[in-house]
């Protein structure tokens, strides 16, 4: 009998989760497979209604509240247990921040710098969410991916490495299991939504313009399946199209993402790799950083940090035989309050990034 109810209530589930669907939404994409359907689901999607980014401060407390009323941040909440910490909306919002739990903000899962920050993708809150300040800045604009060399453990138990995941090893950001699903079909709907409109997007490590990567697409395609659409997922697709007129298909049709992504993967082109890497966190700061470096196994490499009038205030020899990290206690070494260039150099090679003390 209990086995019985249990299938009603899912029965019913269902047909309350489709009644969301708008009658017809999806009527130019069926019957269709790979290429087409995905060029059909764009064609769907596209020219949604664009609301501002200072906008998404408010239309959080629609799209992303847990039932308690509190801030539903995937990079802090921990499904089925008690969360080391909870947000509430407006009075825990950004501002300033130096460690985990202090505020959340605005993070965009898939990184402004790849889409070079434009207008509409901006705001897109198929893939703006609401997550601790902190954690973000940790996350910065690298690519997800399963982390084998862990550098970072956030509270809830992501983290910041070295990429384990085939086609890729360099630095990562993997999230905890119950939310790698939602963050693929975040994907596959930017991939789909800016296609033909990417003409000014970056490339990056997981992505060739709209385009995801073979290996991006692999292991996404792995998390989808592994992190099924959630009820979470299900009402945040009802309240975003409330406020964009447009949805995510991969969410209501989970399915089409193997139709569109195993057809069409051998058409997706692959970048080269950076030779090196580094980064500096949390940027910025005030007391203390931790610095991340890698490059070409078993060579010389040599960290430098230099002010903005090119005076060196740091400097450290190393070697690449397993990943670097070096933590840096800025009131020890006297760095004083500005903006600093760290600099990882190997053999011709030289990567720099910004970094400010305030």
């Amino acid at each position: 009998m209990k086995h019985f109810i249990r299938i009603l209530f899912f029965l019913s589930f269902i047909i309350q989760v489709h009644a969301q669907i708008p009658s017809g939404y999806y009527n130019a994409a069926q019957g269709l497979t790979g290429a087409s359907l995905k060029l059909a689901l764009h064609n769907i999607i596209k020219n949604h209604n664009s609301v501002s980014y200072a906008s998404l401060w408010t239309h959080f407390q629609t799209t992303d509240k847990k039932a308690n009323g509190k801030v539903w941040d995937m990079y802090s909440d921990v499904p089925g247990g008690t969360p080391p910490y909870q947000f509430t909306f407006v009075t825990n919002q950004c501002g300033s921040y130096n460690s985990e739990a202090d505020c959340y903000n605005r993070e965009h899962s898939w990184p402004q710098s790849w889409f070079n920050s434009e207008t509409t993708p901006s705001s897109d809150l198929f893939h703006v969410y609401p997550t601790d300040g902190y954690v973000n800045n940790i996350r910065s604009n690298y690519p997800y991916a399963e982390v084998g060399f862990v550098n970072t453990t956030t509270l809830n138990g992501s983290t910041l490495g070295f990429s384990s995941s085939t086609g890729y090893s360099s630095a990562a950001f993997e999230p905890i299991d119950e939310y790698k699903g939602d963050f693929a079909r975040s994907y596959f709907y930017m991939s789909t939504r800016y296609m033909n409109e990417d003409a000014g997007w970056s490339t990056s490590a997981a992505t060739n313009k709209s385009n995801l990567l073979p290996w991006q697409v692999d292991l996404l395609l792995q998390w989808a399946h592994q992190d099924t659409v959630s009820a979470k997922e299900i009402a945040r697709n009802n309240a975003v199209y409330q406020i964009q007129n447009n949805r995510n298909p991969y969410i209501d049709h989970p399915e089409w993402i193997d139709s569109i992504w195993y057809t069409t993967l051998t058409n997706i082109e692959t970048i080269g790799q950076e030779q090196l890497f580094v980064h500096a966190y949390p940027n910025p700061s005030r007391e203390n950083i931790t610095v991340l470096f890698d490059g070409i196994p078993n060579s010389t490499s040599v960290l430098v940090v230099a002010n903005v009038v090119g005076q060196t205030v740091f400097t450290k020899e190393c070697t690449t035989d397993m990943k670097g990290k070096l933590n840096v206690n800025l009131e020890s070494e006297k760095w004083e309050s500005g903006v600093y260039f760290i600099s990882f150099q190997q053999l011709a090679y030289i990567k720099t990034i910004r970094f400010i003390r305030y």
